[in-house]
């Protein structure tokens, strides 16, 4: 007789949506006739919220660093790497797959929700922000990535499924969250609430969902000591991302201070930068107005007028009936072009309009800028320079490029061959451009790229450079279609750092400061954004 207890029965396999008894890991299907409705949902939410994370630390990267690329690579590779990790660890777990998912969500919201506040920390007062971003790329990443094989097991509790049906609602519903997480971020909760409230609130709504999911349709699973559990650490983590929201613009404020030297008098996060402008007064009572966009210094009141005399008059010692300004939205360089009387109108183009409308409000800068926008000459466009050269058909006698130094992807296209070439393109023959292209002592590399990019242009190109105390030795680039372009000057009236004199000078450079032999910066080969990250950041 044959061994009966050598005997196997094998069940039939469940077609996909019949009822199981038990699913692999042994234990009973959920009721419940919305289950797998609020299952999916929950999946729709944390997707949305896993990708606000990951957009956040992006953002706020773009924003302290300037470099959106490096930041955008560093933090998706690294999360994404993470969240094989996070799936691979949470293949023992699944046995006990609703409690590990509310331990994961809780986490995931205290971790994500303070990731900005805490990066933001780091960089302000410890100088390790890359170091910070990893960690918390590697943090979250791995919470996110445990997600799916928990709400995987736990759909499957509800409804037994073949795994490629499964698989398919599971990511489906991921997919279309992430969508919604997409758009929230930079529509909803960045011009709303903010980088750090933004994120609190995230949190917030990714500790619920978890929470709601399994304490509705999978409360069976917790015991009385596991509830007990996670109502006291639901309450920590309450307590510290809400603390954290009430204390949001405290913090912020006081990371900032910490890294600028003198106090903050006016500052905005635009979608495009943030602008800070800071004030102090010496034992003396000279007062120092600074304006800083992402951090870098654009001018300070003490000395400014010798970075945009030196810009502006040479640019105008020839005809200047219609002049160009891209840039220069504090309206300085406006100050020094409107002194000409036979200035007959000046266009302005410039990127943020909140930088014009601190401009045209703030009485330290109306008081600097000599009230330059109330001019009826001055004509401000909101724009970026690129698209708007493509369609601009005036010809300009005088052209001045007054942009922040290209350390910033977005930066970058407006120092390359194609937008030196728009902007001869709307030069008049005999009209002059120049543009400001950093220090040719601190950025050597740098000033010559950028001079050699020009050049490209097909104009002739003149280097000189400058004493701007606040910046030091700071170089420019005139270009013109005349074969020996010169510097001269025809000022209205003196001015208080050139002269015809002293002119001659700065075309002069020291044996180690002469042109390096860079090549050209173009859209495609951003030399210029390599030099400039190697030579400033």
């Amino acid at each position: 007789m044959p061994d009966e207890s050598a005997t196997v029965t094998v069940a039939p396999a469940p077609v996909d949506g019949e009822q199981s008894e038990h699913t692999e890991s042994g234990q009973p299907p959920v009721p419940g006739r919305f289950a797998r409705s609020a299952l999916l949902i929950t999946v729709f939410v944390c997707a949305a919220c896993g990708l606000v994370y990951e957009l956040s630390l992006v953002t706020l990267g773009s924003y302290l660093i300037g470099d959106t690329a490096t930041q955008a690579s560093i933090t998706l590779s690294v999360m994404v790497c993470a969240m094989g990790v996070g799936a691979l660890a949470a293949k023992p777990l699944r046995q006990s797959a609703a409690v590990a998912f509310v331990a994961v969500e809780l986490a995931l919201a205290l971790a994500g929700g303070l990731s900005v506040l805490g990066l933001y920390a780091a960089y302000a007062w410890l100088d390790l922000y890359t170091t910070a971003l990893v960690a918390a790329s590697c943090v979250i990443g791995a919470l996110v990535g445990a997600e799916i094989p928990l709400l995987m097991e736990m759909l499957q509790r509800i409804r037994k499924q073949a795994a490629g049906s499964a698989v398919a609602d599971l990511f489906a519903a991921d997919y279309v969250g992430a969508l919604l997480g997409g758009l929230a971020c930079p529509f909803l909760l960045l011009p709303v609430f903010g980088q750090i409230r933004g994120s609190l609130i995230v949190g917030v709504v990714n500790a619920v969902a978890g929470l709601v999911l399994v304490l509705v349709w999978f409360r069976a699973d917790l015991s009385k000591v596991v509830k007990a559990s996670f109502a006291a650490v639901t309450v920590l983590v309450a307590a510290v991302l809400v603390g954290s929201y009430v204390y949001a613009d405290r913090f912020e404020a006081t990371a900032q201070q910490a890294l600028f030297a003198y106090p903050i008098v006016w500052q905005r996060q635009t979608e495009y930068q943030k602008i800070v402008l800071t004030e102090s007064v010496s034992p003396f009572g000279t007062r120092d107005t600074r304006l800083f966009l992402n951090g870098d210094l654009q001018f300070s009141s003490v000395d400014e007028y010798r970075y945009h005399e030196a810009m502006v008059h040479p640019t105008l010692a020839g005809p200047r009936r219609d002049v160009l300004v891209i840039g220069g939205g504090d309206g300085l360089a406006l100050r020094e072009i409107l002194e000409y009387p036979d200035v007959e109108s000046v266009t302005l183009v410039e990127l943020d309009p909140a930088v014009l409308e601190l401009a045209r409000t703030d009485p330290r800068l109306t008081e600097l800028n000599r009230n330059s926008f109330a001019d009826p000459r001055v004509h401000a466009v909101t724009a970026d320079a690129f698209t708007w050269l493509r369609t601009a058909a005036a010809d300009y006698d005088a052209v001045i490029v007054d942009l922040p130094d290209p350390d910033q992807t977005s930066i970058a296209k407006l120092y390359s061959t194609e937008f030196y070439a728009l902007t001869a393109r709307v030069l008049a023959p005999g009209g002059t451009m120049v543009v400001q292209a950093g220090s040719p002592f601190f950025a050597p590399h740098s000033y010559w790229c950028i001079a050699a990019t020009i050049r490209t242009s097909g104009l002739n190109i003149l280097p000189y450079h400058v004493d701007v105390p606040s910046f030091g030795d700071w170089g420019f680039v005139q270009a013109t279609r005349a074969p020996d372009p010169r510097l001269a000057l025809d000022p209205p009236a003196p001015l208080r750092s050139i002269d015809e004199q002293s002119l001659p000078a700065a075309t002069v450079f020291a044996p180690d400061r002469r042109d390096t032999g860079e090549q050209p910066s173009t859209l495609m080969h951003p030399t210029i954004l390599d030099l400039a990250r190697k030579e400033w950041v």
